[in-house]
């Protein structure tokens, strides 16, 4: 025992006494002069590069060789990191605590020939995907090895690390393996190459495979960083320690190591990822704010002709849990529409998904560029996908789950099939990485599509708009969501943006949050700016929850959410006079009274932890009280006498040395050494165990005290133990109220959003809509675009518009005018001012009288779509169908420049009809921006329900001297004035534009001129469609003769 806490100073043992001589044998010489063991050296590392198919190793098994097969392993060379020679020793142990060489010298030396012989299952592995090979991963089966068969490249036998390491690995192949070894965590072969140029890290050979290591207390970094880049990352512990291993009857065997968590990108839960402690400002990372793990399934109905969807989403890290079924056409619209608002980070999908559903996942999975955002799509199995097979798992699942408040079974049978064929493949799924209790909770299950009765956002609109990001380079500045977020909490960011992509469609609960907005404007109460400080620098209290109720929970994050909560309920429950008098919101008062209530069963937990042990990690000393823990008190009491008994031995050392006073020392971790003068060595015992010496004294340990310390640090590691069950025991307590906590977390990001929005409403000629469930309208007086306005800053640059729709009435829209006049900025500005004002905030206007819609449908832009196999005109096109198919009368329709992708006259007519059919068929209130002159018609057409607007601008001269030079034919010179004016546009200026875009000047001159002789032919046949239909009324000479006088110039053009 004493051997494992060794520190810097000098140390012997008796009992390692020189048992006999080595005598080392001279090497034998070759011909060259080299010793043959050199020769064997060189000779493994020069194996012909014979390669299989697609350029992996080559295994070859020599069956004349007696006794088992030789391996001959070859390799193409390239991406050896083999240290320098003579190096490599002291890289891997002079830098490394004396006791973990210890330890791996332990494991890594010869043992019983039991352990030197791998499984029957890991013979039949293959090792070319594990042992070092300088490319990817090798898949196929490959002959048995033997692990009593040296590698040919380093002419050793596996170690038994390294057998336990192919096993783990061969139950684990798609994951990275992090494998604790003392002091570090360790990868090994492929996995090692993989995390050293991930992590940036050095890799080198050690035995049979490269290996690199991470140091402990920097794993949840490493791993974070790992997952981030797409990777699936196991972590391996050991499961016992030195003392109680040395105790049992396997003491001469290797450390018991086991899988003791899985990391993915939708699964960071967990003390060894810890979001919440001990990162710092540069390991934190850009943390997304949300992680949803989606599964999908779908069924074709042959009958209908028509595909039917299911998903399941669950972010473990909260305990959020989505769920949806509905029919889709081939675009997958409708899911492309949910994946965007749930913003999933995995994907789940069988392996005989449609291809037009794999089109729109790797359409979507693509989008980023960068691994660490991309979604990552996992496939499974497509039998765990089957009704069967899911609607079993579900069964078992449910009943025989021992939690209180889990779904009852008959609730779950009452889910469509699809979203059962969701549930069964992912609950087998989360099991892992031991989080699927998050299943269980029957109050954190929402259906998408009850919450999708509010307005219709579709994936085309919440592009369009730029609702969540912008269509310049991707990123949140510029869009809505950016304009509105001044969350300060992560749990408040979160419910941010399902408010965003699910605005409200109810009355009372949109006055509701009006009132609130309102009311934190304008009131003066002390306690609302109390309440807003509460919330900052505040740690993620909903993933902190989340985690203790999967007892994947260190103290230090415990302590923290605990003592959060704590003080929050403390402090909102002395503010409750204050808020029961000064508040009149009742929604307000709803969430501030109810707090304090759901907060207050957190207050005994923290009583019971020790706070300096838990901020510390130390679970020995973590319970001040431990009436509720009698097997932790029964451990102290064992230590207890095994320390009482080390200090009554005291008085047998002093007679035996003759010294009265003499005491234990403790030096470098070594506890109760008997110091001695090194002159009074000669009466010390020769059974004594000599420890360390230096050149004033020698330390020592008696018979009996080597055999109290071993019994000590064996009760102490058995404590340790004891006090992780205590640990998960007592997580499991507080994971009782979880449903109460994480309801008054929500009330606390309810809150935060409505900070927000008052914040949002702080910026400056923004007014409260007034909201009307009866009318269909959207009036707006000065207008702007929020997200447009307030990247121009305050300098008054944006110019405002009016918008007056009624349903009614003038419903449609037609917009013309100059290319670059604003059109596009001005109807995104209608919807946006729509989309806030159903969330409950303030829009940027002077005044706003609004009906509640049911649907904004978008169709704006001209892009073509590679995975979908559709041009640019089809895009179009299968976008104005799927708003045809939706839209109703309470719907706000916005069509940019429709039928551009095609000839003039087919882009024309279908525009033309499209439109006609939405203002005489679907009645609903619709903006449409068009270069095409005849769609203006529509107005005298449909006088009462359709009028013509137009961007203003000036038409400026050009100069006097460049029209002389070309005859009098020169690009137009435009002014934008941006305001919205009644009347159609005469032409579209598109020459203006490419001035603007520094087309050469020869260019523009030859296009002004071809564009006026296009447009003198057109008016020549407007004019003589209009005269000559005169001539057939005509029915005397004379007047036929000053007809033809009148008319000459007309004929003749």
């Amino acid at each position: 025992m004493a051997a494992s806490h060794l520190g810097k100073t000098t140390t012997t043992h008796t009992a390692a006494a020189c048992q006999g001589q080595v005598t080392e044998t001279p090497p034998i010489r070759g011909a060259e002069g080299l010793s043959a063991a050199t020769v064997e050296r060189l000779q493994s590392f020069s194996c012909p590069a014979e390669l299989n198919r697609g350029g992996a190793w080559r295994v070859e098994v020599d069956q004349k060789q007696s006794g088992g097969g030789v391996v001959q392993i070859c390799d193409q060379g390239k991406g050896a990191m083999l240290p320098p020679c003579g190096l490599k020793d002291h890289h891997n142990n002079t830098k490394k605590p004396k006791q973990e060489r210890e330890d791996e010298h332990q494991e890594e030396e010869a043992v019983p020939e039991e352990h030197s012989v791998v499984s029957q299952k890991t013979q039949g592995m293959n090792l070319n995907q594990f042992a070092k090979t300088g490319g990817g991963r090798v898949l196929g089966s490959s002959p048995a090895q033997d692990a009593s068969v040296p590698f040919r490249r380093s002419k050793s036998a596996f170690t038994p690390l390294e057998q336990q390491v192919i096993q783990l690995k061969q139950q684990h192949e798609d994951a990275l393996l992090a494998i604790e070894c003392g002091y570090k965590y360790r990868f090994f072969g492929e996995d090692a190459e993989i995390a050293a140029k991930e992590l940036n890290i050095f890799c080198h050979l050690d035995h049979n495979f490269m290996t690199c290591s991470v140091p402990t207390h920097r794993l949840f970094v490493h791993v974070r960083r790992l997952v981030s880049q797409g990777h699936k990352v196991g972590v391996v512990k050991q499961m016992e320690t030195s003392a109680i291993k040395a105790s049992g009857a396997n003491k001469n065997a290797l450390f018991t190591r086991q899988l003791s968590a899985l990391y993915t990108k939708s699964t960071l839960v967990g003390e060894d990822v810890n979001p919440l402690c001990g990162l710092g400002e540069d390991d934190q990372g850009s943390n997304p704010p949300d992680s949803f793990l989606l599964c999908i399934s779908e069924s074709w109905d042959q009958k209908a002709r028509q595909v039917t969807i299911g998903l399941v989403a669950v972010q473990p890290s909260t305990g959020d849990v989505l769920l949806d079924s509905f029919t889709d056409n081939h675009s997958r619209s409708e899911l492309e529409g949910r994946i965007l608002k749930i913003n999933p980070v995995e994907i789940l999908v069988p392996s005989d998904l449609s291809e037009h559903t794999q089109r729109l996942l790797h359409s979507i999975a693509s989008t980023s560029t960068q691994a660490d955002d991309r979604i990552q799509i996992q496939k499974k199995e497509s039998a765990e996908f089957e009704f069967p097979s899911a609607m079993n798992t579900v069964t078992e699942f449910y009943c025989n789950s021992p939690d209180t408040g889990s779904r009852s079974l008959s609730s779950v049978a009452s889910l469509e099939s699809q979203v059962i064929c969701c549930l069964g493949p992912l609950i087998q799924y989360l099991r892992e990485f031991n989080l699927e209790r998050v299943l269980l909770n029957d109050s954190s299950f929402r259906c998408l599509s009850t919450e999708s009765q509010g307005l219709a956002l579709s994936a085309t609109t919440l592009r369009n708009l730029e609702i969540f990001s912008n269509q310049t380079d991707g990123g949140l500045r510029g869009s809505l969501l950016w304009v509105l977020d001044h969350t300060r909490t992560a749990f408040g960011r979160r419910l941010l943006r399902r408010w965003v992509s699910q605005p409200l469609t109810d009355l009372r609960s949109i006055s509701d949050r009006q009132d609130a907005v309102c009311e934190i404007l304008q009131s003066d109460s002390a306690a609302l700016a109390a309440i807003r400080s509460l919330l900052v620098h505040l740690p993620d209290l909903e993933r902190g929850i989340c985690s203790i109720y999967h007892t994947k929970c260190s103290t230090q994050e415990f302590y923290l959410i605990c003592s959060s909560l704590s003080r929050l309920g403390l402090e909102l429950k002395a503010l409750i006079p204050a808020i029961q008098s000064q508040l009149s919101s009742s929604l307000l008062r709803t969430l501030l009274l109810d707090t304090p209530d759901l907060l207050s069963p957190v207050h005994h937990f923290l009583k019971v932890l020790n706070e300096k042990a838990a901020k510390a990690g130390d679970k020995k000393e973590l319970f001040s009280d431990l009436s509720d823990f009698p097997a932790l008190r029964e451990r102290r009491a064992e230590i207890q006498s095994v320390l009482d008994e080390i200090r009554d031995h005291r008085k047998v050392v002093r007679t035996v040395l003759r010294t009265p006073a003499l005491d234990y020392t403790t030096v470098s971790g070594l506890e109760f050494l008997i110091e001695v003068k090194n002159s009074m060595s000669a009466i010390v015992p020769r059974e004594w165990v000599k420890i360390s010496s230096t050149k004033a004294v020698g330390r020592y340990h008696s018979p009996y005290l080597v055999e109290r310390c071993r019994s000590l640090q064996q009760l102490r590691e058995q404590l340790l133990l004891d006090c992780q069950r205590a640990w998960n025991d007592f997580l499991h307590q507080f994971g009782e109220h979880y449903h109460t906590m994480k309801r008054a977390i929500s009330h606390l990001a309810t809150m935060d959003c409505l900070f927000s929005l008052a914040e949002v409403a702080k910026q400056g000629d923004y007014c409260r809509p007034e909201m009307s469930e009866s009318r269909c309208q959207i009036v707006i007086k000065d207008g702007r675009n929020p997200a447009i306005d307030l990247l121009l800053g305050e300098h008054n640059q944006y110019v405002p518009n009016h918008t007056d729709l009624q349903g009614e009435g003038r419903r449609t829209m037609i917009v013309t005018g100059p290319n670059m006049g604003g059109k596009s900025s001005y109807i995104r500005q209608v919807a946006l001012v729509c989309v806030m004002a159903q969330m409950g905030c303030h829009v940027p206007a002077t005044q706003a009288s609004l009906g509640i819609l049911d649907g904004i449908y978008t169709r704006m832009g001209a892009s073509d779509n590679i995975y979908k196999g559709r041009s640019t005109f089809m895009e179009e096109l299968t976008e104005a169908s799927e708003i045809i198919a939706r839209a109703t009368e309470r719907s706000l329709v916005i069509m940019d420049e429709l039928g551009r992708g095609t000839s003039t006259h087919d882009g024309i007519a279908i525009a033309y009809a499209t439109l006609e059919h939405f203002i005489t068929e679907v009645k609903s209130l619709t903006l449409f921006v068009t270069h095409y002159p005849p769609l203006c018609e529509l107005e005298r057409k449909h006088p009462d329900h359709v009028a013509n607007y137009h961007m203003a601008f000036l038409l400026n001269d050009p100069p006097a001297q460049a029209q002389a030079q070309d005859d009098g034919v020169q690009p137009e010179f435009i002014t934008f004035l941006y305001q919205l004016t009644e009347g159609a546009a005469g032409r579209s200026y598109g020459l203006n534009v490419a001035r603007l875009a520094n087309i050469p000047e020869t260019i523009l001159h030859t296009a002004a001129k071809k564009a006026r002789e296009l447009e003198d032919t057109v008016n020549t046949r407007r004019k003589k469609k209009t005269v000559l239909p005169d001539l057939w009324r005509i029915s005397d000479r004379e007047t036929l003769s000053s007809w033809m006088e009148t008319n000459s110039l007309s004929l003749n053009c």
